[in-house]
């Protein structure tokens, strides 16, 4: 039993500026599946090979799958779809798999547009792709597919051609008894710029207790779940012993939600002496600094080097659209508190609602200067089709083109400005604060690992605005001020979605979300966050 596993050859000018981030999807689907005896697994990083359609089709015909599977963010969809298109018409008789976030909530408009997909694992993989699989092998599909929890698949009846999901699985309950296979990577291509060093994406839990209005991490993993920090820490050892990472990202949304495992955690990296060979960095939340400031130093010494928060806003009642629970001067208080441990600070910043103005955009920018985050990032929203948000803006989103839905290109068009001028306008805060930055702060900031990490991010700032892959502004013909009149975003006008199939996605999130009451929905800017997971996992780091 040959299986094949594909990742999608997708770019989008974003997070991918600062390297190549790899496929945590693949390295666990192929340890659970090698767990259970499945050891024939090829791999083929399309994207971080550039494969062009032609060179993949190259690389596919020399292969002989039974299995071939893909996964796909909701911007990947379509070049998922492709990959999987050329996988069937080379191997007609391979059954054909998709999986991931997009794929788990919009399986109706995925099997109608792309037929060739002869199945979709929706939600977590491993434990659901472990049973396809075994069926697949025992000659059982597709007799057998209808017993299979956490699947939607096209079949033919009297009738004419259905849709079919059975009920969703349950999530994977033993996060400890998955163990990756990371040696199934191209490890010499991971590379962070910041750092010119390997990079990784484990796992440390999965889902998340809070249900922002506009993320659907949440909704994907059901429920919140945490590994022993000893195995991940296990997992860290491996990676750094046998293919020499030296920096890594915790793929968690908020990996400090759990401040005991998180606590153990670093102390435990701190033991094994991996804290002086391995940097690492996360995104959490505002408030988990404020409650954990006097551990902020700990979490340093552990190797902590750069935090992510989420800011999202520059004012109170965009906090509380999105359910955030935060509050404006909540946000300059944790930047200081990082910058004081030592530990490098990201604000995020969510731009590009309908209600965006000149005004609030400056606004994002002069609470940037006031804050003293050490790295700005300005984000377009990108209404995620099976969020609550979506439904809320439904009537406002005009664009439906999933490929451009990448935190770089507007989706919405704000009421006061067209498109280029947003894009522009937020050029214009990166090349104030990184300029300054740049002048008066990086070559200033001491001559340790901070300042070295600081002139590292610069380099990648550089690099991607020189290449023109920054923001997709090669792509969009922005050279500044004076060609916004010329900015074309090649939005695919034609695709209209269909709706999100979430009758059956019972989540504890969900039922807690409608148990209390909503923030009131007001003007606002809003935000997105990064949902993929195993065929469905990885941080939308791309």
């Amino acid at each position: 039993m040959r299986i094949l596993l594909i990742h999608p050859n997708y770019h989008s000018g974003g997070a991918e500026i600062a390297g190549n981030w790899p496929p945590a999807w693949a390295a666990y689907l192929a340890g659970s599946l090698k767990g259970a005896g499945y050891t024939d697994i090829r791999f083929i990083d399309a994207m971080t090979n550039n494969l062009t359609d032609e060179q993949l089709r190259a690389l596919l015909a020399a292969e002989r799958p039974d299995i071939i599977g893909a996964t796909a963010i909701t911007p990947s969809i379509y070049k998922a779809e492709r990959a999987l298109q050329i996988a069937k018409e080379l191997h007609p008789n391979a059954v054909t798999i998709l999986g991931g976030i997009h794929a788990t909530f919009m399986y109706q408009q995925v099997l109608s547009e792309a037929p060739w997909i002869d199945v979709i694992v929706r939600g977590e993989g491993e434990e659901i792709l472990l049973e396809l699989v075994k069926c697949i092998e025992a000659g059982a599909w597709p007799a057998d597919r209808h017993a299979i929890k956490g699947l939607a698949f096209s079949e033919n009846d009297a009738e004419g051609t259905r849709i079919v999901a059975t009920a969703a699985a349950p999530t994977v309950k033993d996060l400890d008894a998955i163990s990756p296979d990371w040696g199934i990577l191209e490890w010499d291509q991971y590379k962070y710029i910041p750092l010119n060093a390997r990079v990784a994406i484990p796992n440390m839990a999965r889902g998340c207790p809070f249900t922002c209005s506009f993320c659907s991490q949440w909704k994907f993993w059901r429920d919140y779940r945490v590994r022993d920090p000893k195995k991940v820490v296990d997992e860290i050892e491996t990676l750094f012993e046998r293919h020499d990472v030296r920096f890594f990202i915790l793929a968690d949304e908020e990996p400090t939600i759990n401040r005991k495992k998180f606590i153990q955690f670093c102390e435990e990296l701190i033991a094994r002496g991996l804290n002086e060979k391995v940097s690492w960095g996360i995104n959490t939340r505002v408030t988990d600094i404020l409650r954990d400031a006097d551990y902020l130093a700990l979490y340093r010494r552990a190797g902590l080097l750069h935090v992510s928060l989420g800011t999202e806003a520059a004012a109170q009642m965009k906090l509380d659209r999105f359910n955030k629970e935060t509050k404006v001067s909540d946000n300059k208080r944790a930047i200081q508190l990082l910058r004081e441990a030592g530990i490098v600070v990201e604000a995020q910043f969510i731009v590009g609602l309908e209600n965006e103005t000149a005004e609030t955009l400056e606004e994002t920018y002069q609470m940037a200067l006031d804050w003293k985050p050490d790295l700005a990032n300005w984000s377009m929203y990108t209404p995620w089709p099976f969020t609550q948000l979506f439904q809320e803006l439904s009537n406002k989103i005009e664009i439906f083109d999933f490929e451009k839905y990448n935190f770089v290109t507007p989706i919405m068009r704000p009421e006061a400005m067209d498109r280029a001028e947003l894009l522009d306008r937020v050029m214009n805060n990166y090349r104030r604060f990184y300029l300054r930055k740049a002048l008066f702060s990086y070559p200033w900031s001491g001559t340790g690992q901070r300042r070295r990490y600081l002139l590292g991010c610069l380099k990648a700032f550089l690099k991607s605005g020189f290449e023109r892959k920054f923001y997709d502004l090669g792509k969009v013909g922005y050279w500044g001020p004076q060609s916004k009149k010329k900015v074309n975003f090649h939005f695919d006008e034609s695709r209209q979605p269909a709706p999100a199939q979430t009758a059956d996605w019972a989540a504890s999130a969900d039922r807690s979300r409608k148990a209390k009451p909503q923030a009131p929905t007001m003007t606002a800017c809003g935000s997105e966050h990064r949902a993929d997971a195993p065929v469905a996992h990885d941080h939308q780091h791309s």
